[in-house]
């Protein structure tokens, strides 16, 4: 039975993690998603499932909502909280002020330098792999697009954003380049995907009732 359907990704699985389970829910060999979720990350995950695997691709150009806390003072190997953290002396607090008008200048078509961390490939392989073996590449920034940001809240060391994004956009290079104008360092502490395109986290179904919503399809 074909489909597009957007599950709710907990934190700790990757989207390929989610990937396996509907293939073992479903029996189905065909399953994709369009956009990963990294590990630390929950939140919207749109799934194709059969000949609809075919129309992933324009779900993937369809505009994201993120809710993100940032940790300011500190860097990380992952620009998460998964990597390794580096204290970074700030000879100032960032006013929120200066928070303001500084996020307000990333809003539009920006160039962006993926994490080091990413599946982004480079001499065939993902940087990741190149990364974790010690052997990190030179990644080249690409346009990407910012089409909302807003502060949520701001109390240092911690910022919370709102942030609507074009594809390709990578949250966790948005927390490190904001940290490096700042000159205190950041990294993604919290990451939720709200929505991918028409696809919210309140229509989101949770893997753990997939089973059930699977079962439903298949008998109606």
């Amino acid at each position: 039975m074909d489909g597009i359907f957007a599950v709710y990704k907990p934190k700790g699985m990757t989207s390929h993690d989610v990937v396996d389970r509907v293939r073992r829910i479903t029996g189905e060999r065909s399953v994709g998603h369009a956009g990963t979720l990294d590990p630390l990350a929950e939140g919207v995950l749109v799934l194709g499932i059969g000949d609809a695997t075919k129309d992933l691709q324009k779900v993937v150009e369809k505009d994201k909502e993120y809710f993100v806390r940032i940790k300011l003072g500190e860097e990380s190997t992952t620009d998460d909280a998964e990597g390794e953290k580096r204290m970074v002396f700030a000879r100032e607090i960032p006013t929120s002020d200066k928070i303001a008008a500084l996020v307000e200048k990333f809003k539009g078509k920006i160039k962006q330098t993926p994490p080091l961390y990413s599946a982004v490939k480079v001499e065939g392989k993902e940087s990741y792999k190149w990364a974790r073996r010690g052997e990190p590449k030179e990644l080249k920034p690409r346009e990407v697009e910012i089409k909302d940001i807003e502060v949520i809240m701001y109390d240092w060391p911690n910022l919370s954003l709102k942030v609507v994004t074009g594809p390709g956009f990578y949250v966790r290079s948005l927390a490190r380049d904001i940290g490096k104008e700042l000159k205190t360092g950041g990294y993604v502490q919290e990451l939720f995907r709200t929505r991918v395109g028409v696809y919210t986290d309140k229509e989101a179904i949770r893997l753990e009732e997939f089973p059930e919503f699977w079962k439903s399809r298949t008998l109606s």
